[in-house]
């Protein structure tokens, strides 16, 4: 390791969500006492967008659709030792289009779909590396991927529905292993042997907490850290004068503290906003960038019932929805997860609907998901509905568009008065956005600070995700 820079520095963190808890968990864990730290979090819950919540008829809810599985032994490490009881799964994940599940995912099973469109997916698919010589946006990269008739059937509409946004306005290099790619012989393999290919992806095999929802692996982190002080929001940033001034929900009053170094977790258009300095023209073009981070709206609605899930959802993990007879574009059968996620006696569904200046949700969407469930036979009319949840999440995902170049003006100014902005929309990339990125960067943002390492997974997403130089780092208690 390089040398440490600078000695009696203290290091603030805003947020304790898994970046802020991240950082935390490694300056607890190196103890170095020539660094001091607080973590500060507005409101009085861990965990933050991966938070649990419980709703008055005991039903647990997440705050959308987290699995834990990871790219990092420091992280398994750590999970390991807050959670005592885990439950392993295999991922059951499929689409519903036709009228029928397709397992995920959809482009290695189209042999599912009828006949006619396994017919147009696999002759435009066989043509589709002809339609572009280059990508200028996500929709052009999907159809010359995938061809017209896959693009058509799903490829188009659920992204569309997931994002909330035109695909000609988001970019490519963000997908990695979150788009499956396509492999036109293992394609017509699954149709000649009439297969199902299910095994894709970094989270094909994963792990959930027995108790209390993935809420409970930051509840646990929280509790073992000091100091945190929950109920205290920063309002304002002095960046020259290294200063914040906190709001202390506890005394009601005001508050100021001091910092060497700032980890912000908070949203950076939200960090940006609040920033005082003395060049006026280094903000205002700070807050002219910031218009080019585009997010969605998550509304999280749960439907608990009474019973158990019919035959065709006891083993299913998740399950995508393209098609415009449901306004929810991913359903988590989340009783599976854990049975006690739900009373007992009950199952659970989670829904998952997006918003942005691009799709409107209307009023009634309660209703709207309950009309959905029907139509695509996730309930029936005999189904009894005990609860319904309904949580609006402002930030859901950071939208990977063209503008979100702006990333690179933002951050190196942040960096040069000792502000590190991380985490899923602290850092504002959807690729390293998962709980175990997120946590990541908290962890190396701290080394960054102490020893001048790299971050890795802030700044090397394609690194990160593959493993290399992940693996290896290992948590002390």
């Amino acid at each position: 390791m390089a040398k440490k820079m600078s000695a009696n520095r203290k290091i603030v963190i805003i947020g304790a969500g898994p970046t802020g808890l991240g950082a935390a968990v490694r300056l607890k864990e190196l103890n170095d006492p020539n660094y001091t730290y607080n973590i500060i979090e507005k409101s009085g819950v861990f965990g933050g967008l991966s938070a649990t919540e419980v709703d008055p008829e005991g039903f647990l809810w997440d705050m959308g659709g987290h699995i834990t599985f990871s790219h990092y032994d420091y992280f398994d490490d750590v999970l390991s030792h807050s959670v005592a009881e885990w439950l392993e799964h295999e991922r059951e994940s499929w689409i519903w289009a036709k009228n029928r599940f397709i397992p995920y995912p959809f482009q290695n099973n189209i042999r599912r779909l009828p006949k006619e469109d396994v017919l147009s997916c696999l002759l435009s698919l066989i043509d589709s590396q002809q339609l572009f010589a280059h990508w200028e946006g996500f929709d052009q990269w999907l159809l010359g991927n995938f061809g017209q008739g896959i693009y058509d059937i799903f490829m188009k509409p659920y992204n569309e529905k997931v994002w909330g946004c035109p695909l000609r306005l988001m970019s490519t290099e963000w997908m990695g292993e979150r788009v499956s790619p396509v492999d036109i012989k293992r394609v017509l393999t699954n149709i000649i042997l009439e297969q199902d290919d299910l095994g894709w992806g970094p989270n094909s095999k994963f792990r959930f907490p027995l108790n209390g929802g993935t809420g409970a692996i930051w509840k646990n982190i929280g509790k073992s850290i000091k100091p945190v002080v929950v109920g205290r929001e920063a309002l304002s940033i002095d960046v020259d004068n290294k200063k914040i001034e906190v709001y202390d929900g506890v005394i009601q009053d005001i508050i100021v503290m001091g910092y060497d170094h700032l980890i912000s977790t908070m949203p950076l258009d939200k960090l940006i906003s609040i920033l005082k300095m003395k060049d006026k023209n280094t903000l205002d073009d700070l807050k002219e960038s910031s218009k080019g981070l585009v997010k969605s709206t998550t509304h999280v609605v749960g439907l608990g019932i009474k019973g158990e899930p019919p035959e065709h959802l006891k083993t299913k993990c998740w399950m995508y929805f393209p098609e415009d007879n449901c306004p929810f574009y991913r359903v988590t059968i989340f009783s599976n997860y854990s049975h006690k996620k739900a009373p007992a006696g009950h199952w659970s569904i989670m829904m998952e609907v997006s918003e942005t200046e691009h799709k409107s949700v209307e009023g009634g969407l309660i209703q709207s998901c309950l009309d959905g469930a029907m139509a695509t036979k996730l309930i029936d009319k005999d189904s009894e509905i005990v609860s319904k949840y309904h949580k609006t999440l402002p930030y859901g995902y950071p939208i990977p568009t063209h503008s979100r170049d702006c990333l690179e003006d933002i951050q190196p100014v942040l960096e040069g008065y000792n502000i590190l902005s991380r985490g899923r929309f602290g850092g504002w990339k959807y690729e390293v956005g998962n709980m175990d990125h997120s946590f990541m960067q908290g962890v190396e943002a701290v080394d960054h600070i102490i020893y001048g390492t790299e971050e890795l997974t802030y700044y090397k997403p394609d690194v990160a995700n593959n493993g290399d130089g992940n693996r290896g780092k290992h948590f002390t208690p």
